[in-house]
């Protein structure tokens, strides 16, 4: 009997040691795809946090599964919210939700180091970069593919939006406040008048509180869609 237990023991230890060992190997796997996955996104996106959603998206929700469509909506308006650059904010909620902390610094990591290493090999070593005619006609062709890329990323937002609305049965005023913003930046673009795009966020955040307020806050958590 001590023999068999010893055995049973042992069996036990090793089935436990190999489904750790198997359990690193996923959690690795993983940290290493959310910082390639990231630096890849990093390296081929140009124009900033606006155009980087539309491939963020792509990737992380129709590709890999990791969010839903939902969760894209309601993590660019956060991130777009709160200090800091929007992609960098998207990559580190995508990290954390899939592997926690080592998931965050890897996807922020991996959105971020692309960039670092093009701009101080650019400055270590190129000082007329702009300089140089080739890359000046390329970058007169990669604007037209950023406004792409960021109208791509408003029309699904915008799309998503009316989805909701439609869903939740809500009325006009999403639209008024979305085609409102609309009008005011394109005039302040155009006549240079100076106004806040924050302060703009601002009167939305507080126009969106009081209409909840007014028209009746959902009684579940985390909204009336739940």
């Amino acid at each position: 009997m001590p023999a068999l237990k010893q055995t049973v023991t042992i069996m036990i230890m090793s089935m436990a040691k190999a489904i750790l060992a198997d359990t690193e190997a996923a959690i690795t796997k993983m940290i290493f795809s959310l910082f390639l996955t990231f630096a890849k996104i990093g390296l081929f996106t140009f124009g900033g946090g606006y155009a980087m959603i539309s491939l963020i998206e792509n990737i992380c929700v129709d590709t890999k599964k990791w969010i839903t469509h939902e969760e894209m909506m309601k993590i660019t308006v956060i991130a777009e919210s709160t200090p800091g650059p929007i992609a960098i904010n998207c990559a580190t909620y995508i990290g954390y939700k899939q592997r926690g902390i080592a998931g965050a610094i890897a996807a922020t990591l991996g959105v971020i180091t692309p960039s670092f290493v093009i701009i101080y090999l650019i400055s270590r070593f190129l000082e007329n970069f702009l300089e140089i005619q080739w890359i000046v006609s390329g970058f007169k062709g990669i604007r037209i593919a950023v406004g792409i890329l960021i109208l791509d990323a408003a029309i699904g937002m915008i799309e998503k939006m009316y989805k909701k609305n439609k869903k939740m049965n809500r009325k006009v005023m999403p639209y008024v406040i979305l085609s409102s913003s609309f009008a005011i930046m394109l005039l302040n673009n155009i006549f240079k008048l100076g106004i806040s795009s924050i302060m703009l966020l601002v009167i939305a955040a507080v126009l969106g509180v009081a209409i909840s307020v007014i028209s009746g806050m959902p009684s579940v958590k985390g909204g009336a869609d739940k």
